[in-house]
């Protein structure tokens, strides 16, 4: 298992420089066309002279700032503050709005024609227990 460790880990680097290439925005691309980084990256990998240079010259890299993640360029010098649910004030506004009114609306007409179905169901097991077998046993005509 140990022998092919090696291989595995050319590959994984390989494999990772070409997702890398294909992922990065050509604006971050250095020294040569994104497309030409990419056949290096493709043809020289087995030796990991493409991926080695991809990684070395191929992409602007952002210096690491102190603190973790490097925040977005919009967010910089703004702290991230977590908000609960219920202190959101957006979140809150969303929960009193049109939508969730015809949600309401919906649910209502639902149970109305519920209730209508059950009563339907029950007069006619009451009138098939008194053994009519008449013209109020024919179902009533589809609403649309």
């Amino acid at each position: 298992m140990l022998r092919y460790l090696p291989f595995l880990l050319v590959l994984a680097l390989w494999i990772y420089a070409f997702i890398d290439c294909l992922n990065t925005p050509e604006s971050q691309v250095r020294g040569l066309p994104k497309v030409a980084w990419v056949f290096i990256v493709l043809l020289f990998g087995e030796v990991l002279v493409g991926p080695v240079a991809w990684l070395v010259a191929g992409k602007q890299r952002q210096p690491a700032t102190g603190g973790g993640a490097t925040p977005a360029a919009g967010h910089r010098g703004h702290r991230a503050k977590f908000v609960a649910p219920d202190d959101n004030p957006e979140f809150l506004r969303s929960l009193g709005d049109e939508s969730n009114k015809k949600d309401e609306a919906l649910l209502k007409d639902w149970e109305a024609d519920l209730r209508r179905r059950e009563e339907e169901l029950r007069r006619r097991s009451r009138d098939a227990a008194d053994g009519g077998s008449g013209p109020e046993d024919t179902p009533p005509p589809a609403q649309g």
